[in-house]
């Protein structure tokens, strides 16, 4: 067998026991849901860090990299202004809310500031996004798999997608706390041999820069490629407003706030979140350019990363660093697992079908949704071309619906349902009309997703001042 294979499930079974381990402390949906909320600083550092650099943050965004160079920053540095956000503003008020009045998901956020129905139309809308972005992790452990054993696209989300349903199904947020843990230490250690690996493969930046203009022959195209702005304005405006918000409303990345067990743990753990997004932001980058300048023509950018991760390095740093990558696919894959969950029992099946559901029947629920969640993201993992394409599919139906209701309604008594209903919809509307009626080209510079959330927030202030609610907010506590 390959040694590559043999050593990548060596790894997943140890997460999968830590996972079965960690199945003692579950007594209950809220230690399914939200940890029990006691979470500290360290630990809601790493359920935050751990899905947060995950399949587009590696595999994605080093694809980006050898495409387009070192403006593929872009990407995980929007994202970090948007976990900046989200430890500072929008994490410490809706923290408090979900404490006082028991709150495990997002949806019963909305529900309390809005109204069920608008939970209900959120809910179903993330349904759609979460499933893409789950088959786009489970892409990202194909590719690996595919580039460094040879076993193809579809044996790879298999072995992915059992590995997560198995941990997480067990043992929810309390599980994925604890394996999370174990793949942030192997995630970071793996990418920090990797860098000056591929380097000095390469030459340093002196054969860096020389392989790039060597490969690029248009000067101008070259120079581009080794600039921050080279991917184009209209594209880095597109990651701010799609990604941005993203970090700071995400149904996943609230449900962990809402395990932390005071605000200071919140403020603490997501700003660490947030600095280490930053820091790692160039990391993947880097390693999608070497790739590019030593393997030009590869036939798909996403198998750049498992490339280096092979064919630049040793065994035995290759080994880890491949284990690492494995750790960020997985890690993202259990994050959003926790998203369709919580989404589809709590917002879904206790809100609307089943309201009298027990704590004991909401837990056996919700590793029965676990299982099926996975089921359907293996199914359209095997039909979206890449991961980019199922995370933008993702991010973009996140941010129109949900930035403006969520960060007006927050800190305002004056939007209303209704108000928060209109921009949804109409976001979402011509999110989904510029995208595939015109090419996704939006307004100006703007792209389809761009116009659609500046609309969201144009249409929102305009029913705050000339239609007024007078309703719960955070400011009246």
């Amino acid at each position: 067998m390959n040694p590559y294979l043999i050593a990548i499930i060596v790894y997943a079974c140890i997460l999968v026991a830590v996972g079965f381990i960690a199945t003692k402390g579950v007594k209950g949906a809220s230690d399914f849901f939200v940890a029990g909320r006691k979470l500290g600083p360290a630990l809601l550092f790493t359920t935050l860090i751990a899905p947060n650099i995950g399949a587009g943050s590696t595999v994605g965004v080093a694809g980006v990299g050898y495409k387009f160079g070192i403006s593929a920053w872009w990407w995980i540095a929007s994202s970090a202004v948007g976990s900046v956000i989200l430890a500072f503003i929008v994490g410490p008020a809706i923290w408090r809310v979900a404490k006082e009045y028991n709150l495990y998901t997002l949806g019963d956020y909305l529900d309390y500031r809005y109204n069920r129905n608008f939970r209900g139309f959120i809910s179903l809308m993330m349904a759609i996004g979460t499933l893409a972005i789950f088959a786009g992790q489970l892409m990202g452990i194909a590719w690996i798999l595919t580039a460094v054993a040879g076993t193809g696209k579809t044996v790879g989300i298999l072995v992915g997608s059992i590995v997560v349903i198995l941990y997480f199904g067990a043992g929810g947020l309390l599980a994925a706390t604890f394996v999370n843990s174990i793949q942030i230490v192997v995630k970071f250690v793996g990418f920090l041999l990797a860098v000056p690996f591929a380097l000095h493969y390469i030459g340093g930046w002196e054969g860096l820069t020389a392989l790039i203009g060597q490969n690029i022959a248009d000067a101008n195209k070259a120079e581009a490629y080794m600039s921050f702005d080279g991917i184009g304005i209209t594209m880095i405006i597109g990651y701010f407003l799609m990604l941005t918000p993203s970090f700071f409303i995400s149904p996943g990345l609230i449900g962990k706030v809402y395990g932390a067990r005071d605000v200071a743990t919140v403020r603490i753990g997501t700003a660490l979140n947030a600095l280490v997004q930053f820091a790692f932001a160039i990391v993947p980058v880097i390693l999608g350019m070497c790739a590019f300048a030593a393997f030009p023509n590869l036939s798909q950018s996403e198998l750049a990363l498992p490339i280096v991760m092979k064919e630049f390095m040793p065994f035995w740093a290759s080994a880890f660093a491949l284990a690492a990558i494995f750790s960020a696919e997985v890690s993202a894959a259990d994050a959003v697992l926790y998203m369709i969950t919580t989404s589809f029992t709590k917002d879904l099946y206790k809100t609307f079908i089943k309201p009298e559901t027990s704590d004991e029947e909401l837990l056996k629920m919700s590793r029965i949704v676990t299982v099926a969640a996975g089921i359907l993201g293996i199914s359209i993992a095997l039909l979206l071309p890449n991961i980019i394409t199922a995370l933008s599919i993702f991010y973009s139906l996140m941010s129109v619906s949900l930035t403006a209701p969520l960060l007006f309604g927050l800190f305002s008594r004056r939007p209303s349902t209704k108000a928060a209903f209109i921009c949804a919809i109409a976001g979402v509307l011509t999110t989904v009309v510029l995208q595939f009626g015109n090419g996704g080209k939006g307004i100006g510079i703007l792209n389809a997703q761009s116009t659609g959330i500046v609309l969201t927030i144009i249409i929102m202030v305009f029913m705050m001042v000339v239609f007024p609610a007078k309703k719960k907010s955070i400011i009246d506590k």
